[in-house]
């Protein structure tokens, strides 16, 4: 047996420095590798919660025109904020005139139009933005003649409709139409404000571009002109077949008298029967991208165009 007395002090004093050394080191280790593992950990939650927490960042697409439309505009973009929550898209009506002169002017992203841009619009376009615009159809309507539930007409020609509109016609009374209306006699006619689509497609197709006649009651948006029909039982008004309401009906149309007449439909609208069906206009200027890009395909895709056929429109396909 080894004796204590017979082993070097030295020696001794040396293995116990060795041994404190190899025991201090580890557990510095142990407390290093703690200290770096929880850091990691802490950073890793850091991190996780802030992603967790974030919120993608609004994108606005702003949207005007049409009256028309302005109620097909709205459920689209209520809609679409159930598909992209980040994505508020603003529309505003105040006719296609409206829409298209903020297009032209840069304010806006989309326009819509219940009427196609003339010429001098899209080259005022490209010198105001350096952009050429760009159509899309994304639904058709057809333009409705509507009267008071209590008139007891049934169908008009395009001649009929021009005597009673259109400067120069003779038609003032309802009895001169062979229609015997209770009370008032006399045809009230509600039109719409010269900044509207609608007031330019129903001068050319029904009118053959005439002017209209003084005297007719003036309305700034499609569902006035419907809302002022179903109080007044001498009025007859025009406006898309989206705004049937309780109060008025449709009249069937024909292009000349005699001819069959057709009630606005979808069936009517997309077989051609119907004389006043038209396409509703988006334009943008330029080829579209990113989001305003993916908000006009999604428009034209069969969610999109479900929308169009619920809101009493015609959808593309």
């Amino acid at each position: 047996m080894l004796k204590l007395d017979a082993v070097p002090t030295g020696w001794l004093r040396q293995k116990e420095i060795s041994c404190f050394a190899e025991r201090y080191t580890m557990k510095q280790y142990l407390a290093i590798t703690t200290a770096v593992l929880v850091t990691c950990g802490l950073l890793m939650i850091g991190c996780g919660n802030k992603t967790d927490s974030a919120k993608p960042e609004t994108v606005v697409i702003t949207n005007s025109g049409s009256d028309t439309m302005v109620n097909l505009a709205q459920m689209w973009s209520e809609a679409y904020r159930g598909v992209k929550p980040n994505i508020s898209v603003e529309v505003g009506g105040g006719g296609s005139g409206v829409g298209i002169r903020d297009l032209m002017q840069g304010i806006t992203q989309i326009a819509n139009a219940s009427r196609s841009m003339k010429d001098s619009e899209k080259a005022q376009a490209k010198q105001n933005t350096g952009k050429e615009p760009i159509e899309w159809i994304v639904g058709y309507d057809a333009l409705a003649v509507y009267v008071n539930t209590n008139n007891p007409v049934e169908k008009l020609s395009f001649e009929e409709l021009k005597a009673v509109y259109a400067e120069g016609g003779t038609t003032d009374k309802w009895s001169q139409l062979n229609v015997k209306l209770d009370g008032n006699d006399e045809i009230v006619r509600v039109s719409r404000q010269n900044s509207s689509g609608t007031y330019f497609y129903f001068r050319e197709h029904v009118l053959d571009n005439k002017d209209f006649k003084m005297g007719s009651k003036d309305m700034s948006g499609s569902k006035d002109v419907v809302e002022l029909v179903a109080k007044t039982p001498g009025a007859i008004g025009y406006s898309g077949m989206g705004y049937l309401i309780e109060g008025v009906k449709f009249v069937a149309l024909s292009r000349k008298k005699g001819e069959e007449t057709y009630l606005p439909s979808l069936e009517n609208a997309t077989s051609g029967n119907y004389p006043l069906a038209r396409p509703l206009r988006m334009y943008t200027l330029g080829q579209p991208e990113g989001e305003v890009k993916a908000y006009l395909d999604w428009i034209l895709s069969p969610a999109g165009q479900d929308i169009v056929r619920k809101s009493g429109y015609v959808p593309v396909k």
